[in-house]
């Protein structure tokens, strides 16, 4: 039996401990950084099949490198495991993690056969916080030679667009006063989040197709009898390269002191977390991706314009920047339900994301399997 064929395989035993992996972790979503069931039942399988797991690396309690083979080229298989406040699993990390784990399961029993060395590399907080991006200045990705992983979305996608990000906290400060009695001796920190809304508003209209600008208040007072003295919002600014994040950011932030001249409130800025970078698709790893996600029946859509436009982010980007690195995403057919939706967080522990798993899994080991045999690719990889 060739190794496609075994790896294959090895998947399709597994189903039965990886489609009920995925819908443990969907029925127990645990937001960036708490994570505690999610990664332990995903080092326990990855432990069962034989790969040596570390916990808690890098400082960081729920993450993991699990390890198997010992071979000259070392790949990185990318696991993510948070979800969202309020509507769980609406990005369908549940079906990277499990994926990531088939993929691995495959593999591990290969990879010295091989020439392979296997990471499964279990990244948390990837919806906020950077789990990967942390791991990367820690030393977690050091002597790997290209990372890999899938992402559940409407449709397959061999090179998403996924743009740079930088989050950040603003705070305003004013001051109370009764808001019938005395609103003259009162400045209203809510208004001034009025003003720099409405300036950004305006801002839209001359800022770049690929620029985004989003966020939400998270404090806007504490009575409707006060004026408000406190307020705060997290928001985020998105652009298609890392260069010309800066750009935007600098725009919107004018925005915000605009918000804060205008009623008299002091405004405070603070970064939320690191930026992430953009994703650059490694052009030839991209190609051996679709010709295996191909084979087993996946269809890639020339989705012509909206490609540019269906843009996220991920941290993904970040190691990207330093590796050979694929993020495709696996479809579940569900346009014009989309990710963070409540809809979308359903449609991710049924039949269709059982199926998405189980291709993401074989597709992500067969591309490992040709990066190790193809002599030119694998010597380019090791030589990077």
């Amino acid at each position: 039996m060739d190794a496609k064929a075994s790896s294959r395989e090895t998947i399709d035993r597994a189903r039965a401990s990886l489609v009920p992996l995925s819908h443990r972790i969907h029925a127990h979503p645990e937001l960036g950084f708490e994570e505690e069931k999610a990664a332990a039942w995903i080092s326990e399988a990855l432990t069962e099949g034989g790969f040596v797991v570390e916990r808690g690396v890098y400082e960081l309690p729920t993450a993991f490198v699990a390890r198997a083979g010992s071979g000259p080229l070392h790949l990185a298989i990318c696991a993510e495991y948070d979800s969202l406040p309020g509507i769980g699993h609406a990005c369908g990390h549940n079906v990277i993690a499990a994926a990531a784990v088939g993929a691995g399961l495959a593999l591990a029993k290969l990879a010295d056969d091989l020439g392979l060395t296997v990471s499964v590399v279990g990244t948390p907080a990837e919806e906020s916080g950077g789990g990967k991006i942390l791991l990367l200045e820690r030393g977690a990705f050091a002597g790997m030679h290209a990372a890999m992983m899938v992402h559940p979305a409407p449709l397959d996608i061999v090179d998403p667009m996924m743009l740079a990000w930088s989050q950040f906290d603003v705070h305003y400060h004013g001051k109370e006063a009764h808001a019938s009695g005395f609103p003259e001796l009162g400045i209203n920190a809510l208004d001034a989040f009025t003003i720099a809304q409405t300036a950004i508003g305006l801002l839209r209209q001359h800022i770049r197709p690929t620029d985004r600008v989003h966020g939400i208040i998270t404090k806007g007072g504490d009575a409707p009898n006060v004026v408000p003295a406190h307020t705060s919002g997290r928001f985020m600014v998105r652009a298609e390269t890392m260069a010309g994040l800066d750009d935007i950011q600098q725009k919107v932030f004018r925005c915000f002191e605009a918000g804060a001249l205008a009623t008299g409130s002091r405004l405070d800025i603070q970064t939320a977390g690191p930026p992430y970078a953009e994703v650059s698709h490694d052009t030839e790893l991209a190609a051996v991706y679709r010709r295996n996600a191909e084979q087993i029946g996946r269809f890639f859509p020339d989705l012509g314009a909206m490609a540019r436009r269906a843009a996220g982010s991920t941290d993904m980007g970040n190691i990207s920047q330093v590796m050979p690195a694929i993020h495709p995403t696996i479809g579940l057919g569900c346009f014009p339900v989309v990710n963070h939706q409540p809809e979308f967080a359903a449609y991710c522990a049924t039949p269709v994301a059982d199926q998405a798993l189980m291709d993401g899994a074989v597709a992500m080991a067969w591309t490992a399997i040709d990066l190790a045999t193809d002599v030119e690719l694998r010597d380019r990889l090791i030589a990077r």
